[in-house]
Protein backbone atom coordinates (compact mmCIF):
# COMPACT_ATOMS: atom_id res chain seq x y z
CA UNK A 1 0.00 0.00 0.00
CA UNK A 2 2.09 2.98 -1.19
CA UNK A 3 -0.18 5.97 -0.88
CA UNK A 4 -3.24 4.65 1.30
CA UNK A 5 -6.68 6.63 1.11
CA UNK A 6 -7.34 8.31 4.62
CA UNK A 7 -10.75 6.13 4.71
CA UNK A 8 -11.12 2.92 3.27
CA UNK A 9 -14.26 0.78 3.77
CA UNK A 10 -12.94 -2.75 4.89
CA UNK A 11 -15.18 -5.82 4.21
CA UNK A 12 -14.63 -9.15 5.74
CA UNK A 13 -14.48 -12.45 4.08
CA UNK A 14 -14.31 -15.89 4.91
CA UNK A 15 -12.06 -16.40 2.53
CA UNK A 16 -13.04 -15.22 -1.29
CA UNK A 17 -11.84 -12.10 -0.75
CA UNK A 18 -9.72 -11.84 -4.00
CA UNK A 19 -12.24 -13.91 -6.20
CA UNK A 20 -14.96 -10.99 -5.26
CA UNK A 21 -12.39 -8.57 -5.58
CA UNK A 22 -11.95 -9.61 -9.36
CA UNK A 23 -15.61 -10.03 -9.62
CA UNK A 24 -16.50 -6.59 -8.48
CA UNK A 25 -13.93 -5.35 -10.96
CA UNK A 26 -15.32 -6.66 -14.12
CA UNK A 27 -18.44 -6.01 -13.05
CA UNK A 28 -19.00 -2.57 -12.20
CA UNK A 29 -17.13 0.48 -14.16
CA UNK A 30 -14.12 2.48 -12.11
CA UNK A 31 -13.45 -0.64 -9.82
CA UNK A 32 -10.55 -2.60 -9.91
CA UNK A 33 -8.22 -5.02 -7.76
CA UNK A 34 -5.04 -3.37 -6.53
CA UNK A 35 -2.43 -5.70 -4.51
CA UNK A 36 -3.07 -8.45 -3.07
CA UNK A 37 -1.32 -9.38 0.28
CA UNK A 38 -0.47 -12.84 1.83
CA UNK A 39 0.21 -13.57 5.24
CA UNK A 40 3.42 -13.78 6.66
CA UNK A 41 2.43 -16.15 9.38
CA UNK A 42 -0.13 -18.60 10.39
CA UNK A 43 -3.63 -17.11 11.59
CA UNK A 44 -7.06 -18.43 12.90
CA UNK A 45 -8.67 -18.87 9.82
CA UNK A 46 -5.15 -19.80 7.05
CA UNK A 47 -1.69 -19.90 6.89
CA UNK A 48 1.01 -18.09 6.09
CA UNK A 49 1.30 -17.58 2.19
CA UNK A 50 -2.22 -17.43 1.83
CA UNK A 51 -4.23 -14.29 0.70
CA UNK A 52 -4.84 -11.80 3.65
CA UNK A 53 -6.40 -8.81 2.40
CA UNK A 54 -6.91 -7.46 -0.84
CA UNK A 55 -6.56 -4.10 -2.31
CA UNK A 56 -9.96 -3.17 -4.13
CA UNK A 57 -11.58 -0.17 -5.71
CA UNK A 58 -15.64 -0.43 -6.20
CA UNK A 59 -16.77 2.35 -7.93
CA UNK A 60 -14.57 4.49 -7.06
CA UNK A 61 -14.75 3.68 -3.28
CA UNK A 62 -11.45 2.54 -1.88
CA UNK A 63 -11.58 -1.25 0.09
CA UNK A 64 -9.77 -3.51 1.42
CA UNK A 65 -10.90 -7.23 1.64
CA UNK A 66 -9.78 -9.33 4.39
CA UNK A 67 -9.78 -12.82 4.92
CA UNK A 68 -10.94 -13.11 8.53
CA UNK A 69 -12.57 -16.93 8.49
CA UNK A 70 -16.22 -17.18 9.59
CA UNK A 71 -16.47 -15.45 12.87
CA UNK A 72 -18.66 -12.65 11.30
CA UNK A 73 -20.77 -12.94 8.55
CA UNK A 74 -22.50 -9.95 6.20
CA UNK A 75 -26.00 -8.48 7.26
CA UNK A 76 -27.58 -5.82 5.45
CA UNK A 77 -26.22 -2.89 7.73
CA UNK A 78 -24.21 -2.75 5.51
CA UNK A 79 -24.46 -2.60 1.55
CA UNK A 80 -23.19 -1.23 -1.40
CA UNK A 81 -25.77 1.32 -2.88
CA UNK A 82 -25.85 1.73 -6.36
CA UNK A 83 -27.63 4.29 -9.08
CA UNK A 84 -28.43 3.21 -11.73
CA UNK A 85 -29.86 5.28 -15.11
CA UNK A 86 -31.98 2.47 -16.71
CA UNK A 87 -33.56 -0.24 -16.60
CA UNK A 88 -30.77 -2.36 -18.95
CA UNK A 89 -27.95 -0.77 -16.54
CA UNK A 90 -30.56 -2.31 -13.47
CA UNK A 91 -30.80 -5.82 -15.15
CA UNK A 92 -27.28 -5.49 -15.81
CA UNK A 93 -26.10 -5.01 -12.30
CA UNK A 94 -28.77 -7.35 -10.92
CA UNK A 95 -28.38 -10.38 -12.99
CA UNK A 96 -24.59 -10.39 -12.66
CA UNK A 97 -25.15 -10.61 -8.73
CA UNK A 98 -27.84 -12.41 -8.54
CA UNK A 99 -26.92 -14.65 -11.67
CA UNK A 100 -23.42 -15.62 -10.22
CA UNK A 101 -23.81 -17.33 -6.96
CA UNK A 102 -25.71 -14.33 -5.56
CA UNK A 103 -29.45 -13.90 -3.96
CA UNK A 104 -32.55 -11.48 -4.37
CA UNK A 105 -33.97 -9.69 -1.71
CA UNK A 106 -36.30 -7.44 -1.65
CA UNK A 107 -36.78 -3.45 -2.73
CA UNK A 108 -33.96 -3.74 -4.78
CA UNK A 109 -31.49 -5.49 -2.38
CA UNK A 110 -29.65 -8.56 -3.52
CA UNK A 111 -26.60 -10.13 -2.03
CA UNK A 112 -23.60 -11.60 -3.56
CA UNK A 113 -22.26 -15.26 -3.17
CA UNK A 114 -20.02 -13.99 -0.72
CA UNK A 115 -23.02 -12.32 1.17
CA UNK A 116 -21.96 -8.94 0.87
CA UNK A 117 -25.80 -6.75 0.18
CA UNK A 118 -26.14 -4.35 -2.85
CA UNK A 119 -28.77 -1.96 -3.40
CA UNK A 120 -29.40 -1.92 -6.86
CA UNK A 121 -31.33 1.48 -7.18
CA UNK A 122 -32.24 3.23 -10.29
CA UNK A 123 -32.30 6.80 -9.58
CA UNK A 124 -35.93 6.99 -11.03
CA UNK A 125 -37.12 5.59 -7.89
CA UNK A 126 -34.64 7.31 -5.67
CA UNK A 127 -36.17 10.87 -7.10
CA UNK A 128 -40.02 9.60 -7.31
CA UNK A 129 -39.74 8.00 -3.10
CA UNK A 130 -38.97 11.64 -2.19
CA UNK A 131 -41.57 13.39 -4.46
CA UNK A 132 -42.88 16.44 -2.59
CA UNK A 133 -46.28 15.47 -3.20
CA UNK A 134 -46.69 12.71 -1.07
CA UNK A 135 -50.02 11.08 -2.26
CA UNK A 136 -47.35 10.13 -5.36
CA UNK A 137 -44.42 9.07 -2.81
CA UNK A 138 -46.46 6.74 -1.28
CA UNK A 139 -47.75 5.46 -4.41
CA UNK A 140 -44.56 4.71 -5.48
CA UNK A 141 -42.90 3.37 -1.80
CA UNK A 142 -46.00 0.81 -2.14
CA UNK A 143 -44.91 -0.36 -5.21
CA UNK A 144 -41.40 -0.74 -4.79
CA UNK A 145 -42.44 -2.47 -1.47
CA UNK A 146 -43.96 -5.41 -3.75
CA UNK A 147 -40.62 -5.69 -5.76
CA UNK A 148 -37.45 -7.36 -5.71
CA UNK A 149 -35.59 -6.04 -8.55
CA UNK A 150 -37.14 -2.53 -9.44
CA UNK A 151 -38.71 -2.25 -12.08
CA UNK A 152 -38.68 1.18 -13.28
CA UNK A 153 -41.46 1.44 -15.58
CA UNK A 154 -43.82 0.23 -12.73
CA UNK A 155 -42.65 2.65 -10.43
CA UNK A 156 -43.25 5.79 -13.36
CA UNK A 157 -46.44 4.15 -14.00
CA UNK A 158 -47.30 4.55 -9.89
CA UNK A 159 -46.02 8.04 -10.13
CA UNK A 160 -48.30 9.24 -12.72
CA UNK A 161 -50.93 7.61 -10.81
Amino acid sequence: MSNPAKNTVCVWYDNGAEEAARFYAQTFPDSSVGAVHRAPGDFPSGKQGDVLTVEFTVMGIPCIGLNGGPAFKHTEAFSFQVATVDQEETDRYWNAIVGSGGEESMCGWCRDRWGVSWQITPIALTRAVVDPDRAVAKRVFEAMMTMKKIDIAAIEAARRG
